[in-house]
């Protein structure tokens, strides 16, 4: 035990209850679990509280396609949340739900200090509407270019490429995700939160160092440009919590969700019997920490910390953001099959291999971080293989099988234990400022020095003779010792293999206090292979396997589509977009096609020859009113044998149905033949 301990309570950002978790996200959850696992073995009271967040219109049009409850849906996802956690090792003390009574409590109680402090306000606003699906937008059921650099495919709140956030209005070229209409602008009285109120407070709190650098000159940015107010409330239909004494307005999904970082942890202290108020008062001496994801900096840096402080509740002690994980030096790509799911990987490979790979490469910083697939595997295949565990594989047939598996009663060095101890508390802090891959460097460094001396005593040689056998069981017994420092070193990152050498090592649970300590005249249980080889083929069925996940995701989006919900395609590859030969085409004849009451027999000229195309428009256009105009054609489509003759190409179309089609044209002054880009 620490003889002085710390309270400290930290979480991880709430993972949406809209679908499964994916190895880009266990990345922050490894990262935070990892510093959570090194808190406790260093004797610290820490305690690891997260939940699924459970609002939110996505979550409401999911749940009606799949024709069941919101609160059937997001049981459902708690239950394979915290399954694909638990298996990868993620020991949280809590995980919860904001769609939780608590949740409700803090959420109503955080808004009434608010406003009787002065710093809500109503003023009636224009917001985007679906005039097809009769509701407003949410800011995630938008989709335009941005405002700020005009990048395509952005959300209504805040855009991914330059970081800018703004309202849905403000958007270029909007299109609702549910319906695909453009959206209008229909007004309606909204509730504001006065960020404005809190500038002085967070430009102190910037200065005083509980954010990086890279996020406190970002947060600096907005701070110059003027905060403006923050709409935390959604007109019904919405899926949450409705505000008190404002029927038919619900809190913005943002506003309850940090929230269930309390929420979470009341659940946690009212079953553990801890004082919640302790940790949360304003003059709490513990320690608060946020794991989070550059994406969502400024809510929890700006909103949440000035939502806490009006409320008279204490700040974090500090918001720690990490970059986004990419494969192979890309963004994640289904198409590819590297948007891996984390069950799909844990179908195929041990989890601490990730856990491992991850802690390599994480640092204190926001910079992305690349799993390649290669180095990936070379990395676990020399470090945890090739080092960590040939240590105790080597020694232990030796002292199994020579020695009745009893280790030394005394060693005839201790230089390398020393050795050891010595860097452990340089290892410590590398562990508490998140720089993990320094540490891992240094602890394999560690295991470097073990396998060198090993190899310099050949132990496989000395055994040979019977007069050497005490050497032999002093070489070993050196090296399982070492080996069960290495184990305390990596214990926070490698907790299953720890626990299966704690089993190997006949010992009790291993804590960081025990660095230094050497098992003598100790009697260790027959060795197990603790971790195998990543062969390629592993590698290579789990990239399959996400492709074939691909493949059902696609079927379940046409059945939500067949549930007049729009959902968006699959993304490609820039690669696979570009082998598409897009033509402008004269439909120079059109006439209908017997026995078909949705097709058009059309014949379109492209300049340099003629095609005949079947298109299913026959019940969106008269043949005559076609002949003549421009429209877009894909001109390197294979020809495609039906039972009416062959179809050379395909026309572009629009719509939500048979009846509703629009052919793509293009403007005056094209000609047949010209290729768009």
């Amino acid at each position: 035990m620490s003889a002085n301990p710390r309270q400290i309570l930290v979480t991880s950002a709430l993972p949406y209850a809209n679908g499964p978790i994916h190895i880009g996200h266990m990345l922050e959850y490894v990262q935070t679990d990892i510093w959570a696992r090194f808190q406790k073995l260093r004797g610290h009271e820490c305690i690891y509280v997260c939940a699924d967040d459970a609002h939110g219109t996505p979550i409401m049009l999911r749940a009606q396609a799949e024709g069941i409850t919101p609160e059937q849906l997001i049981e459902r996802m708690h239950g394979e949340h915290l399954r694909d956690f638990t298996d990868f090792g993620v020991a949280f003390d809590n995980y919860y739900s904001t769609h939780s009574e608590e949740n409700r409590f803090f959420a109503e109680y955080i808004y009434n200090k608010l406003r009787e402090g002065g710093h809500i306000r109503t003023r009636v606003i224009s917001q985007a509407y679906d005039p097809k699906a009769e509701m407003f937008l949410p800011d995630r059921f938008i989709k335009g270019d941005c405002p700020n650099c005009g990048a395509g495919g952005q959300y209504g709140d805040n855009c991914e490429n330059c970081g800018a956030t703004y309202a849905p209005t403000d958007l270029k070229n909007p299109v609702s995700v549910v319906s695909g209409e453009t959206p209008i602008e229909k007004d309606s009285e909204q509730y504001f939160f006065k960020l404005e109120d809190f500038e002085e407070m967070l430009k102190a709190w910037f200065a005083a160092g509980h954010v990086q650098s890279e996020i406190a000159n970002k947060m600096s940015e907005w701070l110059d440009e003027g905060l403006q107010d923050w709409d935390i409330s959604r007109n019904a239909p919405y899926w949450g919590f409705e505000i008190p004494d404002a029927p038919g307005k619900y809190f913005y999904v943002w506003l309850d969700a940090p929230i269930g970082y309390m929420a979470s942890f009341k659940n946690w202290c009212d079953t553990t019997g801890h004082d919640f108020d302790s940790y949360w008062n304003r003059d709490s001496k513990t320690e608060l920490y946020h794991f989070i994801g550059k994406d969502i900096a400024r809510f929890h840096t700006m909103f949440w910390p000035a939502m806490l402080h009006g409320a008279g509740f204490r700040k974090p002690s500090a918001v720690y953001c990490h970059g986004f994980l990419t494969v192979d030096g890309q963004k994640m790509s289904k198409s590819r099959g590297t948007f891996i799911m984390a069950r799909t990987y844990l179908e195929h490979l041990n989890p601490e291999y990730l856990r491992y790979y991850f802690a390599a490469k994480l640092g204190p910083g926001i910079d992305d971080i690349d799993l390649n697939l290669e180095d990936f595997a070379a990395r676990v295949n020399s470090d945890l293989v090739g080092k960590l565990v040939n240590i105790a594989s080597r020694c232990a047939g030796f002292i199994n099988k020579r020695f009745d598996g009893k280790l030394a009663p005394r060693l005839s060095s201790d230089e390398l234990s020393r050795q050891y101890l010595g860097a452990a508390e340089s290892i410590a802090a590398l562990y508490e400022n998140r720089e993990f891959g320094k540490a891992m460097r240094d602890i394999m460094a560690l295991a470097d020095k073990i396998n060198q001396y090993i190899d310099e005593k050949q132990p496989w040689v000395t055994v040979k003779d019977e007069a050497r056998l005490d050497e032999v069981q002093d070489v070993c017994s050196i090296g399982l010792n070492c080996f069960r420092q290495l184990v305390i070193l990596l214990k926070p990152v490698l907790p299953r293999l720890a626990a299966q050498a704690e089993e190997f090592l006949n010992v009790d649970d291993l804590r960081w206090e025990n660095l230094g300590d050497n098992l003598l005249d100790h009697e260790i249980n027959r060795f197990v292979p603790l971790m195998t080889r990543i062969e390629p083929v592993f590698i290579e069925r789990m990239i399959e396997t996400s492709k074939e996940d691909l493949a059902a995701e696609q079927k379940m989006q046409q059945q939500s589509s067949a549930s007049g919900i729009e959902a968006i395609a699959p993304e490609i590859g820039y690669e696979d977009f570009a082998k598409l030969d897009f033509r402008v085409a004269r439909i120079v004849k059109a006439s209908r096609v017997e026995k078909s009451d949705k097709l058009l027999q059309l014949t379109l000229d492209i300049g340099s020859e003629t095609r005949k195309v079947f298109a299913g428009i026959a019940n969106a256009y008269q043949p005559e009113d076609l002949e003549g105009r421009l429209t877009i054609m894909v001109a390197n489509l294979a020809p495609r044998k039906m039972r009416f003759g062959v179809s050379e190409g395909m026309v572009l179309a629009a719509g939500n149905g048979d009846t509703e089609l629009y052919i793509l044209n293009p403007d005056s002054g094209a000609t047949p033949g010209m290729r768009v880009s």
